[in-house]
C-alpha cells in the first residue's frame, strides 16, 4: 500500500502518528492494550502512573496541536492559536498542547488501554464524570470561559495541583494549589474520568 501523501507542514512524528492510527504502518514500540483494573485500587495505581508520565514531561515547550501517544510531537498555527507576539511558534516546536499532553499521559500510563482524542470536548465527553471532591490523580480537570467553553484541560497531579500545557511561549508545569488560584477556581468546568477502549 502506497504511503499516504501529507502536507509538508506536518512533522514526521504526527505522519508517523497518523499512519498508525489508520494501520499504514507497523507500531514500532507501541505498548500492547492491557485490560484496565475495575478495582477503586486498581483506579488509583492507574491514575498514580499517568501523574508519574505527566511529571516526566515537565518543561517540555507548548506547542498548539502538539503530542500524541507517541510523545511530543511538531505542533502547527492555524488562525488564532500557535502565535507568541505575532510570531507563528506552533510550526516550529515540538511539545504538546494540554489534550495532546493528557492524551499521551494516559496512552503510555495505561499501555495503550486508553486512547483519548485530541480534542479537550471530545476527552471531556468520553469520559466519566468526577465530583471535585472525589478526584484521584490522574483524572482529567476542565476549565471554561463564557467566550472559550471547555478550552482547556489538566492532569490533577493530587494535593490541589495539576499538570498542563498552559499556551504558546509556556513550558509543560505542575501547578499546586490550582482552586485556590480565582482564575481556574472561576473557570473550573467540571472533572472526568478516562474510561478503557471497548
Amino acid at each position: 500500500m502506497p504511503f499516504p501523501h501529507f502536507p509538508r507542514t506536518w512533522g514526521r512524528r504526527r505522519m508517523l502518528g497518523l499512519a498508525l492510527g489508520a494501520g499504514l504502518a507497523p507500531a514500532v514500540g507501541a505498548a500492547p492494550a492491557a485490560a484496565l483494573p475495575r478495582s477503586a485500587d486498581g483506579e488509583a495505581a492507574l491514575g498514580r502512573r499517568v501523574v508519574a508520565v505527566a511529571t516526566s514531561q515537565i518543561g517540555v515547550p507548548y506547542a498548539w496541536g502538539g503530542g500524541d501517544r507517541l510523545g511530543a510531537g511538531l505542533g502547527f498555527c492555524d488562525e488564532e492559536n500557535g502565535y507568541l507576539d505575532g510570531q507563528c511558534l506552533g510550526e516550529s516546536t515540538v511539545g504538546y498542547d494540554c489534550s495532546g499532553l493528557s492524551l499521551y499521559c494516559w496512552y503510555r500510563a495505561s499501555a495503550g488501554a486508553v486512547e483519548l482524542a485530541h480534542y479537550t470536548v471530545a476527552q471531556f465527553h468520553r469520559s466519566a464524570p468526577v465530583e471535585r471532591s472525589a478526584l484521584l490523580p490522574g483524572d482529567l480537570i476542565f476549565f471554561s470561559r463564557p467566550d472559550a467553553p471547555l478550552h482547556h484541560v489538566g492532569l490533577w497531579a493530587g494535593d490541589g495541583a495539576m499538570i498542563h500545557a498552559e499556551h504558546t511561549g509556556t513550558l509543560v508545569a505542575r501547578l499546586e494549589g490550582v482552586f485556590d488560584i480565582p482564575r481556574w477556581s472561576r473557570e473550573f468546568a467540571g472533572a472526568r474520568r478516562p474510561l478503557p477502549l471497548g
